[in-house]
């Protein structure tokens, strides 16, 4: 007797698939089912949310999906941030963000690029990525609102201390149009400058001396506002009792570790991502090496580059100050070994090997406990001391918020 087996199959549920091409006055769109389906391409202006979900309605309508059909969409990294990422998951849209440079692009020399050819572009990424080609693209991790409102205090603080640098060389510049050099820009400026003799032994014009006082009352607001900042992060590593301060409190127990570095250790990285191994960590900070190889050629390429650019910076300052604040650690006496005796290209190469053990020695520390190698500890509190805040001048007050 032959036996008869039933089998219940379960139609596959189609997907409706969207691709952002943002710009600030308007956003194209681009959406279809999957592959061999001539895409939907629509324009609406920028931010209009209802105008949308209209447009996603219509599109469901268009392929004959159901209403309750599942939405995947993508866009591409920049200015627009992470709001419309989280605005698409409140609607339950799975959403990708995407790295821009991580894209792959034609390499002919001249190649049509538009908006609508960019959409259909990603889109077509899209569904591979969905096919299973993970490495068609990177993929953005979004922070939550609480890690990336996280970050402002330092990134603000970086841009002011580029802007009080860039006043600072503006007026040395000034005065070295006149043959004066001038050591470094201070509160007593002002004064000093009717004192400067150019080369026949004369003053420094009128003119050009107003334009340097009012250079230097907009350095003074700028380092005002820098040194404000300060406090205000020393107040919260000394004050706030929340899991993140607490790791930058153990980070500064580290000798050779300042305030700048423990606190950027935390909230660009270690606050709210879940690294998995040491391969990943150098990755998500572009210290990975990018091997080339064709035929018989072969060649180092250098470091990739592709990670955070806040993080890369601050590991290579890291590195040398390793170097020099703890000579008695492991990781020092390597790089001795390997690369002190060299030449001043090797030693570059070694320092950004330094940075990556560096991390990665940090991360384990973070995580694990595990003090690195040789290192020293030392208190963290004096690392954290307050500047008292000085008077503001009648100038600096009506410059002031």
């Amino acid at each position: 007797m032959t036996a008869t087996h039933v089998h219940q199959f379960t139609a596959p549920t189609l997907n409706l698939y969207l691709a952002f091409e943002l710009s600030w006055g308007e956003w194209k769109l681009a959406f279809t089912t999957g592959h061999g389906q001539a895409p939907r391409y629509r324009t609406i202006p920028a931010r209009d949310l209802m105008r949308l979900r209209e447009e996603i309605a219509r599109a469901k309508r268009r392929f004959k999906l159901p209403a309750d059909a599942p939405v995947v969409s993508c866009y591409e990294a920049g200015r627009d941030g992470f709001w419309l990422h989280r605005y698409l998951l409140s609607q339950g849209i799975h959403n990708l963000v995407v790295d821009s440079s991580s894209i792959e692009v034609n390499r002919r020399q001249r190649r049509a690029k538009s908006d609508r050819l960019d959409a259909f572009k990603l889109l077509s990424m899209l569904l591979r990525y969905q096919g299973g080609e993970r490495k068609v693209w990177s993929v953005v991790r979004v922070p939550d609102v609480a890690a990336e409102d996280g970050r402002q205090l330092h990134r603000e603080l970086m841009e002011l201390k580029d802007e009080r640098t860039s006043h600072i060389n503006g007026i040395k510049g000034l005065l070295a149009s006149q043959g004066v050099a001038l050591a470094d820009v201070d509160q007593d400026f002002s004064e000093e400058l009717s004192k400067f003799k150019l080369w026949d032994n004369a003053a420094v014009p009128a003119d050009l001396q107003a334009r340097l006082r009012r250079a230097w009352e907009r350095w003074q607001f700028v380092d005002r506002q820098v040194k404000d900042l300060e406090n205000e992060r020393k107040r919260r590593i000394r004050c706030d009792q929340t899991p993140h301060v607490e790791q930058v409190r153990r980070f500064l127990g580290m000798t050779g570790l300042g305030v700048n570095g423990a606190w950027l250790l935390v909230h660009e990285f270690f606050s709210w991502r879940q690294i998995e191994n040491r391969r990943q960590l150098g990755g998500l900070v572009g210290l990975t090496p990018t091997p080339y190889q064709s035929g018989e050629s072969r060649r180092e390429q250098g470091i990739s580059k592709a990670g955070n650019r806040h993080m890369r910076k601050l590991l290579v300052e890291l590195a040398w100050g390793w170097l020099r604040l703890q000579p008695d650690s492991a990781l020092s006496h390597w790089f001795g070994r390997r690369f002190a005796w060299g030449n001043k290209r090797s030693r570059k190469i070694g320092i950004v090997a330094v940075a990556r053990k560096l991390l990665i020695a940090l991360w384990r520390y973070l995580e694990h406990g595990e003090i690195p190698a040789g290192a020293q500890l030392c208190s963290w509190r004096p690392k954290v001391n307050l500047r008292e805040p000085k008077e503001l001048t009648a100038k600096e007050a009506a410059l002031s918020p």
